[in-house]
């Protein structure tokens, strides 16, 4: 592709889509060529973002009418898998919002439309944008095997944010939507293959649909004996204490992440207090003949701290790089897929009460 601004189509302008479409409306490579959503969401943006851009109600018109080069997916997970392929199937790469899918069939299809379309496709795991995040999973390679992940996100919602995890629980779970995230992060840490899942979970209101639960906890077995464990709750029902667990420990000590402002202030369901990292503290085990640690714990504070919208442009630079420098997205595609087949795993562990098998 030459270098004039990539054309892209943003769709969905919720959170996540009006953080990305933020990033393209200020970035000179980017020119939007139209925003997409049902509701008024759409129209809001514009204002946000003092544009005139063009709207849609219909997703199937707005490909037609815009012919893009691109198209930014962050609609509801059940409309991934359609959104895509058609994006795909019309010439246009596509970045499309955590979990590429909500079956494995159809993560399959969008990974071989991409690769039939020659297009690139990236899924938006921001946490392997962040540096504190890269550091953390950097640390975490250095403690041996096997290791134990120890991790959780709950969120205390309510208002608006309530009204997201409602929608989003008509197709997904917490621990699906969030766990890709996570187990994402547990496969970057170690080399080991994951044999089995096992998961619980509770129906804690009636404000969601009956075959859905709005807390899980998942616990992941790998072959070479390290074991995680991630733990998801939504709405205004969930406790504010221990919201924020990232933990990893190993034969030569444990790395955390520490987030002591992110605790505060009832700000569990924040999508800033989700990336906010502050600090990372490294234990080293190693002790002496009386049993002594030879070595005190590190903080590393890096100072490279970026705020949600930063770590979105730094997406959002990413894929304009795949485009241009036409990098091999082969890895992170596999990896997208991997995850999303042990977190649906997961889900089906929790509605069937057994152990799955990988």
């Amino acid at each position: 592709m030459s270098n004039r601004a990539i054309r892209i189509l943003v769709v969905g302008c919720g959170n996540m889509g009006a953080s990305h479409a933020k990033a393209y409306h200020d970035f000179d490579d980017f020119e939007i060529v139209g925003l997409v959503a049902r509701g008024d969401s759409k129209i809001k943006l514009n204002e946000v973002l003092n544009a005139d851009y063009p709207l849609f109600n219909d997703y199937d018109e707005a490909l037609r009418i815009t012919s893009p080069d691109a198209v930014c997916i962050s609609t509801y997970p059940d409309t991934h898998e359609e959104y895509a392929v058609k994006a795909f199937q019309c010439g246009a790469h596509v970045f499309i919002e955590k979990p590429l899918a909500d079956t494995v069939i159809g993560a399959k299809r969008v990974v071989e439309a991409a690769n039939q379309a020659n297009k690139k496709l990236v899924v938006g795991y921001i946490l392997r944008h962040h540096p504190s995040w890269i550091r953390f999973i950097e640390e975490g390679r250095k403690l041996g095997s096997p290791l134990i992940f120890r991790m959780n996100l709950n969120q205390q919602s309510q208002g608006y944010m309530w009204n997201v995890h409602r929608n989003l629980m008509k197709s997904l779970s917490p621990i699906v939507d969030c766990g890709v995230h996570y187990i994402d992060v547990m496969c970057q840490m170690t080399d080991a293959k994951p044999v089995s899942v096992s998961a619980i979970g509770a129906r804690l209101t009636a404000d969601i649909p009956d075959d859905n639960y709005n807390y899980g906890q998942l616990q992941l077995r790998f072959d070479d004996g390290s074991v995680g464990w991630y733990e998801a709750g939504w709405g205004p029902m969930m406790s504010q204490t221990a919201f924020f667990v990232k933990d990893v420990i190993g034969p030569n000590g444990s790395v955390s992440i520490v987030a002591d402002e992110a605790s505060k202030d009832g700000n569990s369901d924040s999508v800033e207090s989700h990336t906010k990292t502050e600090s990372i503290r490294v234990h080293h085990a190693a002790i002496d003949h009386d049993n002594k640690f030879v070595k005190n714990d590190e903080w590393i504070n890096l100072t490279d701290e970026p705020d949600h919208q930063e770590l979105c442009n730094r997406e959002q630079l990413f894929f304009l790089d795949a485009i241009r420098h036409d990098l091999d997205l082969t890895k992170s595609m596999q990896d997208a897929v991997n995850s999303l087949v042990i977190a649906l795993a997961c889900d089906e562990s929790v509605k069937t009460g057994h152990t799955i098998n990988l």
